[in-house]
């Protein structure tokens, strides 16, 4: 296991106090004297201040800054995202709210490590759970390059990936970060923010050994001219009570749902969509209002656009009159933007997403052009070439079209057949080459691997130390097989 030390607060300049019971207020006591201090072994890579855990009654606030703290502040993705590096995150929480979560995850999906869950469908026990409430929130602190974030929500996420790590029995698993989350409880923390940021997700790589395919296909996404969140490698600890524990590398992936649609669109008062069921697939009557969850404006039940594209899509005058047809679908989707992502999506290959599941996209109603834009979501997926669902055909041959209509439709039409072949066409020529990406798998297997191998049983989805280059080994086999494909399609 790899060694951690803690230096716990040696002292506190200022201490703020929170009293509830007196409004709320806040005291200032300079030059403290009863900060305890508690000296432990000291990390060999570097020598990082942290705070003992304690109650609801006082924390340190003298690191606050608008830069680093506040809602003024803009992103600020140099810091956060950081390219080429490896930074490390921590959170603590108390050992009675760690408990209540462990507790919650038991009550939603079955026993820690168990081989079967709550009813017949718990895991281990043919199926995944399904449900629609989320793990709980609890209040924690986020230690990042010697500040401190406070009262900040922490969450378990995730669905298949999160089910499938608690039944094998291992804790490294996805958390969700939320900065203001207890704002009302701690009102000190208002529009609290990590660098510009209220959300972000922190991905656990689920069934990725290389602990890269969600940083690389967000990137190649943005490369190729999409919008796409941005992602880093972060190595994370977590100290619920007996001091931080390595739990391994993780993905911090940027919040659709709070900076990507607020920086990467020049208006963020869209309707925003994160659908996930049957409708999702948009086939022919199967629109509900449930599945399209509203992740903006979510007190206005207007759902016109998603209606109206619904009804474009399938006209009638989709085969008799096809130019009409484009014309009106054109007038609520984006589909340049569409098929420019079918294209990248189909070239690296995903099949846990459009095409092949009701999930994993968001839809953004944006206000500039009001027509709804796609924009791509959860990537650990992707890059891969063998998997028992079976990524699709960059040709779509293995496609039921009346399914997953918005391919099938686009793809029969020979206008945007013709614009579907030009993006793929783009993508390799320019984005996606062997040895651009065999380069960037290269350089960040050198960075990513001494942390990727320091990952420790019940903490780990790797077997063994050579899982993860022979994981690098794939990315750079699939990157030449996925290249020759598009090649000889367009051929």
């Amino acid at each position: 296991m790899k060694k951690v030390s803690i230096l716990l607060l040696l002292a506190i300049h200022f201490t703020f106090t929170i009293s509830c019971a007196d409004d709320d207020t806040i005291t200032t006591d300079e030059d403290s004297e009863n900060a305890e201090v508690v000296d432990d072994q000291t990390d060999e890579q570097d020598e990082t201040t942290y705070v003992e855990s304690y109650d609801d009654t006082d924390f340190d606030a003298t690191d606050w800054t608008d830069a680093t703290h506040s809602k003024s502040a803009d992103p600020n993705f140099d810091v956060v995202f950081e390219d080429n590096t490896v930074k490390r995150l921590d959170l603590v929480i108390t050992e009675e709210r760690w408990q209540s979560m462990l507790d919650d995850m038991t009550s939603l999906y079955g026993n820690f490590g168990g081989i079967s869950g709550p009813g017949s469908g718990g895991p281990g026990g043919g199926g995944l759970v399904e449900t629609d409430e989320d793990p709980i929130f609890v209040p924690g602190e986020v230690l990042f390059e010697d500040k401190e974030w406070y009262r900040v929500g922490l969450r378990f996420k995730g669905n298949s990936s999160l089910q499938s790590s608690w039944s094998a029995g291992i804790l490294k698993l996805s958390f969700k970060l939320d900065f203001d989350e207890f704002e009302d409880e701690y009102p000190q923390i208002d529009n609290q923010r990590f660098y510009g940021f209220k959300k972000l997700s922190l991905k656990n790589n689920y069934n990725d050994k290389s602990m890269l395919r969600e940083k690389i296909a967000t990137d190649v996404f943005r490369e190729a001219g999409l919008a796409s969140s941005h992602a880093s490698i972060y190595e994370v600890y977590v100290d619920h009570g007996d001091g931080p524990e390595y739990f391994g590398v993780y993905t911090m992936v940027e919040e659709v749902d709070d900076t990507v649609i607020d920086t990467q669109f020049s208006d963020n008062d869209g309707n925003l969509y994160k659908p996930d069921g049957d409708g999702a697939s948009f086939a022919e009557g199967t629109f509900s209002e449930d599945v399209f969850v509203k992740k903006t404006n979510e007190d206005e039940a207007d759902f016109s656009d998603i209606e109206n594209l619904f009804a474009a899509l399938h006209a009638d005058n989709r085969t008799t009159d096809p130019e009409a047809w484009r014309t009106n679908l054109e007038t609520i989707f984006d589909t340049d933007t569409f098929l420019n992502y079918l294209a990248v999506n189909t070239v690296i290959q995903n099949w846990d997403t459009y095409g092949r599941m009701t999930h994993n996209y968001f839809l953004y109603n944006n206000p500039d052009t009001e027509k709804l834009a796609w924009i791509p979501w959860d990537n650990n997926e992707a890059l891969q070439s063998g998997n028992q669902q079976g990524s699709l055909a960059l040709d779509f041959s293995d496609l039921n079209d009346t399914e997953w209509p918005l391919i099938g439709y686009l793809y029969e039409d020979a206008t945007y057949k013709a614009k579907y072949d030009s993006y793929v066409q783009e993508f390799v020529n320019n984005v996606f080459t062997v040895s651009a990406m065999q380069s960037e798998y290269a350089a960040y297997a050198s960075l990513v691997e001494p942390y990727a191998t320091a990952e420790v049983e019940g903490y780990t989805f790797l077997n063994s130390s050579a899982d993860f280059q022979a994981a690098i080994s794939e990315l750079n086999s699939h990157v030449s097989e996925r290249v020759a494909a598009a090649e000889n399609y367009l051929n």
